[in-house]
């Protein structure tokens, strides 16, 4: 009997009910010799709320909204010796964006929590001529035209998530694999934004990681987690940028300056009024 196949008895005989679909293999992980790759003791900092100013930080990298900041703004970030990140959601709807309206409306699902954004059905990226791949492939032309050095892709963890989907872990590799993909074809790096337990799916095709909260809840490492966990990124000679919102320093920089973290306290508005580094 095929694996996950279920079986039905119909009038004495046996028939087997077709399994459900499962998302393709991944792509093979595209590498980017171009692209910039961040050592692994980078400094950051991390405004969405607004576009940065100068003077800025004595940081080596900024993590800015993708459409708010121009090309102008990135420029400036380059001239003062500044990275500059593209964030965009990628596994949500937002309905403020420029784009919306081009998000057809089979792929909305509940809202995450947060005001005028819906997750996405991310599985419409497996398709042939799929559109949200379409307006993803847009935001990161987006990017690579304004000059960003590298790309957030927020809120790809949608399958852990109650979206209004049946999304699998599968599914989401499919699609985090594939917009990393598509973003090193651009000369972009990319990082992978939390979805912790599918670090060692994907350590091979990001280029660092992004983390918020790890330290609260007590996942940050391998130790903790058992098979997965952020100090892999380490171990790959990659960067972790480490956002905690609540936690007071003293409760876990040490953690992420022992392991090699690169750990910041934030205000959960990410709007620059609070920024207390931990090295």
């Amino acid at each position: 009997m095929l694996a996950g196949a279920g079986v039905l008895a119909v009038s004495g005989a046996v028939l087997i009910a077709p399994a459900a679909s499962a998302a393709p293999a991944p792509p093979k992980p595209v590498a980017c010799s171009a692209c910039w790759h961040p050592a692994v003791r980078t400094s950051w900092d991390w405004v969405l709320s607004k576009v940065p100013s100068a003077p800025y930080r004595s940081v080596k990298m900024y993590d800015v909204d993708g459409f708010d900041n121009t090309a102008a703004d990135v420029a400036k970030l380059h001239a003062a010796g500044i990275k500059a990140v593209c964030y965009i959601s990628a596994g949500t709807y937002e309905n403020w964006r420029p784009d919306a309206s081009q998000f057809p409306a089979a792929l909305l699902g509940k809202s995450n929590g947060w005001a005028g954004e819906k997750w996405l059905d991310i599985r419409n990226v497996q398709k042939s001529g799929s559109v949200l791949r379409k307006i993803m492939d847009t935001r990161l032309d987006m990017c690579h035209t304004k000059g960003f050095d590298m790309v957030e892709l927020d809120n790809v963890d949608g399958y852990s998530n109650t979206t209004g989907f049946p999304l699998t872990a599968n599914d989401q590799i499919y699609f985090n694999a594939t917009l990393a993909d598509d973003a090193h074809v651009r000369g972009l790096s990319v990082l992978q934004k939390n979805d912790d337990a599918q670090i060692p799916q994907l350590v091979s095709y990001f280029d660092g990681a992004l983390n918020e909260q790890c330290n609260q809840y007590e996942e940050c490492t391998t130790a903790q987690n058992g098979d997965y966990g952020y100090d892999q990124y380490v171990a790959a000679g990659k960067p972790v940028f480490q956002a905690e919102y609540y936690l007071a320093t003293a409760k876990f920089c040490a953690a992420d300056n022992k392991n090699d973290f690169n750990g910041v306290r934030f205000d959960i508005n990410l709007d620059d009024k609070t920024y207390q580094a931990c090295r």
